[in-house]
């Protein structure tokens, strides 16, 4: 009777066994998503950064997205032109160029140009200090000092100097747009590096405020507009740079300025 039991129990064991693999085996084929295997090769060449500058949440995803052509083929801006190259011969089509573009980070007044109105006792991080008073210098616009633009770059192109402020590597950049999210003023913008003249300032105080916290705000003098009038505009006292594709940016205009707000051909390793 015991053996008659202890066969039956196996039995129904193994009928039970048998029926949730063939019902894993159905539900394997029904439910199957199949990958396209072109994914998977763009996948491989892809640098892994999962830095979402391509406009995806990751490299996975940037690889489908490409495939499917809701994303361009040169959007790896990490990558850069040998990566783009490599995804269009997969997919057959042809490679886009990749303009390269750098971070500029637009503000030199750091500890040696800028008055501070505090001490900042907290956490180090720009994003908080914002919150907390507006860090410790008197200008509103400046560059707080913390570094939360270095702490997001993961390629080691950026670092801060001993006056206070962030320095890009523009070899070592790869346009990633971590450290322009990162600042809290909105201080760092992508460019391309054949633009040689930019106001490195962000200062919309009127001029005697602006000189009077920082040796080198723009004071809205104007001086540097008279030499290009169509790219160089007066905007709440602060002359702004209207960039267009083929722009480089004349030298006088860095030339005029009293402060040295505008810079031209400014090496940022400093």
């Amino acid at each position: 009777m015991e053996t008659n039991l202890y066969l039956l129990g196996l039995s129904s064991m193994g009928g039970l066994g048998l029926f949730f693999a063939a019902l894993l085996v159905f539900a394997d084929k029904k439910l199957r998503v199949e990958v396209d295997p072109k994914i998977m090769l763009i996948e491989e060449i892809l640098p892994t950064a999962n830095c979402g500058a391509c406009g995806e949440p990751g490299c996975p995803a940037f690889a489908e997205a490409v495939v499917k052509g809701t994303a361009e083929v040169n959007a790896c801006t990490v990558g850069g032109e040998e990566v783009a190259n490599q995804i269009a011969s997969i997919l057959g089509v042809e490679a886009k160029s990749v303009q390269k573009k750098v971070a500029k980070v637009f503000c030199r007044g750091g500890n040696k140009e800028t008055d501070k109105k505090a001490i900042y006792y907290g956490v180090t991080s720009c994003s908080l200090a914002t919150k907390v008073g507006g860090g410790e210098k008197s200008c509103k616009y400046s560059c707080l000092g913390y570094g939360d633009c270095v702490d997001s770059c993961k390629f080691n192109a950026m670092w801060m100097n001993a006056n206070g402020l962030p320095v890009v590597d523009e070899d070592a950049c790869t346009s990633c747009n971590k450290c322009v999210e990162a600042c809290p003023r909105n201080l760092i913008e992508l460019h391309s590096p054949d633009i040689k003249l930019h106001v490195y300032c962000k200062n919309h105080d009127p001029g005697k405020i602006a000189k009077k916290i920082c040796k080198v705000a723009c004071i809205g003098c104007t001086l540097c507009v008279k030499p290009d009038p169509e790219n160089i505009k007066m905007v709440d006292s602060l002359a702004v740079i209207e960039y267009s594709d083929d722009y480089v940016g004349l030298e006088e205009c860095a030339k005029k300025c009293p402060t040295d707000a505008i810079a031209y051909n400014l090496n940022p390793i400093h």
